[in-house]
């Protein structure tokens, strides 16, 4: 669920996304009919749920016919508010390509990731996984981006993250009863939205295309990506029992295309720093979708390793507060995003 974010002056950092194109300026909207906390807890539910409805999706469906019928669902609602919002599609073709990259980083990779993950991983643990995105996205923004200073708190919290990390694979064991492979794909989910986020910050900022142009237009090629890639690999579904049906365009429509727009809605409200907080709601969530009504068993070390986990992620977004000295302009202007701000399309 990730997607570029908004402009570099109204958005900062990370959850898992990040550097995000866009105008740069952005129209005066008309007060939402539905208060900002309620489309805040939608948001959340709608992703929590999104692991959940990946593991019922892949027991009627192949992985990547899961990927590619969330993606197409998803750029189906985009295509809708773009066309309702007249919005036009980029003109550039380096910036087509430049999608096209994003488009794998941070849709058809790791939605494909998750969907193989959890064929023998429960939906509590990719949704755990998936909140490791933002301690990713501290340790590369320390390689990929020289403005990106680590503090001593930002290097503790990504310390502690890992602990949790740990913590939920249950290290002191030698990770028995774990599915390696499983895991080992959900994480590498979790690491591609950092690695996409900063391959769109260096090359997509600055645009000139609306933050829905760009999400509308990734998706559509992420779309593209799996048409191609998913007749290799599986064959023409015989059948489309109900409920992985549903659980798969529901994914798509909720949690990669409304979720989008919800989110943009969110930053533009109240900012990218409230609507960030999203990110930390999603394993809870997802754990108690798993556990209620998919009856996933839970060991102890899972949600106290979940809570380690986000504690370590909350660190790692600190930022000291610009000098009192620098206008607030400047300091906007010079200040990095974090490393995880706009899920993405997180989940």
């Amino acid at each position: 669920m990730s997607a570029p974010r908004e402009p570099e002056a109204t958005a900062p950092a990370s959850a898992p996304p990040p550097p995000a194109p866009s105008s740069p300026t952005l129209p005066a909207a008309r007060r939402p009919a539905l208060d900002w906390r309620l489309r805040f807890a939608g948001l959340s539910l709608i992703w929590g749920f999104s692991f959940l409805l990946i593991k019922v999706g892949t027991e009627g469906f192949a992985p990547f016919q899961v990927t590619f019928g969330r993606l197409l669902a998803g750029t189906a609602v985009l295509a809708v508010a773009m066309a309702m919002r007249r919005e036009r599609l980029p003109r550039s073709t380096r910036t087509w390509g430049h999608l096209t990259v994003a488009a794998f980083l941070l849709n058809a990779l790791p939605f494909s990731l998750f969907s193989y993950a959890e064929l023998t991983i429960p939906s509590t643990l990719a949704g755990v996984c998936n909140a490791t995105s933002p301690l990713w996205g501290m340790a590369l923004s320390v390689v990929a981006l020289s403005e990106d200073r680590p503090t001593r708190r930002r290097v503790a919290g990504l310390g502690v993250g890992f602990l949790g990390v740990l913590t939920v694979l249950g290290a002191w064991q030698g990770f028995s009863g774990l599915d390696l492979p499983g895991t080992g794909m959900a994480l590498l989910a979790s690491f591609c939205y950092p690695v996409g986020w900063i391959y769109v910050r260096r090359t997509l900022a600055g645009t000139g295309a609306s933050t829905l142009a760009l999400t509308g237009s990734q998706l559509f090629l992420g779309t593209l990506q799996l048409a191609v890639v998913t007749p290799l690999f599986t064959s023409t579904p015989t059948a489309f029992p109900l409920l992985p049906t549903l659980c798969v365009l529901a994914l798509g429509a909720l949690g990669t295309g409304l979720a989008v727009l919800l989110q943009y809605g969110l930053v533009q409200e109240v900012g990218p720093t409230a609507a960030q907080m999203v990110t930390y709601f999603i394993p809870v969530i997802a754990t108690a979708a798993g556990v209620a009504l998919l009856g996933e068993r839970l060991s102890w070390n899972t949600p106290v390793g979940a809570l380690i986990v986000l504690v370590g992620a909350a660190l790692t977004q600190h930022r000291p507060r610009p000098a009192a000295a620098v206008p607030a302009a400047a300091a906007l202007a010079t200040a990095p995003p974090d490393a995880d701000t706009a899920r993405l399309t997180r989940s």
